[in-house]
């Protein structure tokens, strides 16, 4: 903001920030890398799948480093932290994106190691990330980091227990680490993805479609906007929450799901939908109303 409270529109340019992107080989998480490249930041492609991470970074150009980790790992994450230093003279952005959800099935047939895999990954890496970053962003005066959680951190679902508790956690220890960070400069928020077509959720439709054909547009029936999102409109988010122009957004919980989750029963607005769109109709004939 500028003296007078008026925007700084430059303070949305992430121009002279470094960003780790974990999960960032493919699906949001790429598209989180592109964005915040071209932004303006420098970025660490990281990802346990080394070569597509190399692929991307060679992609987006002299911005972008890959490198191969596991983020459930305490070494791996001192050293991308030491990477990013290295490359790139420090860290701003960490955005801990890498996650994974389990095969769907009964509570009764989850067995241990199925939970502790998305803990694992899901949790504890969130974890290790954001206390890796802690002093290297402290060191540059503060920094943003984006917890991505889920829609289904905010509200349970059914069948998938492991990634719907890991994503309450991630919500939880984003509002736990905003608190106790903010003395230090560095803001903490989750993203709440809603159903968004990456290469995940499109391999999921997939499977079903041989079964269910009908099953891709009755996730879009649940949402008011009518269709699934893109991984560019969740990085959009992404970017805002990097850069300075969230300078006082800290603990948020920030839903982009097209309206999913604001009520119970969104497939009464297609009334209104349908009315309004008779009402533009007979004003386009010239009718009255």
């Amino acid at each position: 903001m500028n003296e007078d409270g008026a925007p700084d529109w430059a303070s949305y340019s992430l121009t002279g920030k470094v960003a780790i992107v974990t999960g960032a080989a493919m699906g949001m998480g790429e598209a989180h890398a592109r964005g915040l490249a071209a932004a303006g930041a420098d970025v660490v492609v990281a990802d346990i799948q080394a070569t597509l991470a190399r692929q991307v970074a060679t992609e987006i150009g002299q911005r972008a480093r890959a490198f191969e980790m596991d983020v459930t790992s305490e070494e791996a994450w001192n050293q991308v932290v030491d990477f990013a230093r290295q490359e790139f003279g420090g860290l701003d952005v960490l955005v801990n994106n890498a996650g994974l959800i389990e095969d769907m099935k009964p509570l009764p047939q989850v067995t241990l190691a199925d939970w502790n895999r998305i803990i694992a990954v899901n949790q504890t890496g969130t974890f290790l990330g954001m206390r890796a970053a802690v002093l290297p962003m402290a060191a540059r005066g503060g920094g943003s980091i984006v917890n991505v959680s889920s829609g289904w951190g905010i509200t349970g679902s059914a069948q998938v227990p492991a990634y719907t508790a890991s994503k309450f956690a991630v919500t939880g220890l984003t509002k736990a680490a905003a608190q106790e960070l903010g003395g230090l400069n560095i803001r903490v928020n989750s993203l709440h993805p809603g159903y968004t077509l990456t290469p995940m959720l499109a391999a999921r439709l997939e499977q079903f479609a041989t079964t269910d054909p009908g099953m891709k547009a009755r996730f879009a029936e649940r949402i008011p906007l009518g269709r699934l999102a893109s991984p560019q409109e969740m990085t959009a988010a992404v970017v805002f929450l990097a850069s300075d122009a969230a300078s006082y957004v800290s603990g948020l919980q920030m839903v982009v799901d097209g309206a999913m989750l604001a009520g119970i029963f969104p497939d009464r607005a297609a009334g209104t939908t349908q009315f309004v769109r008779e009402q533009l109709g007979r004003a386009g004939s010239g009718g009255q109303g």
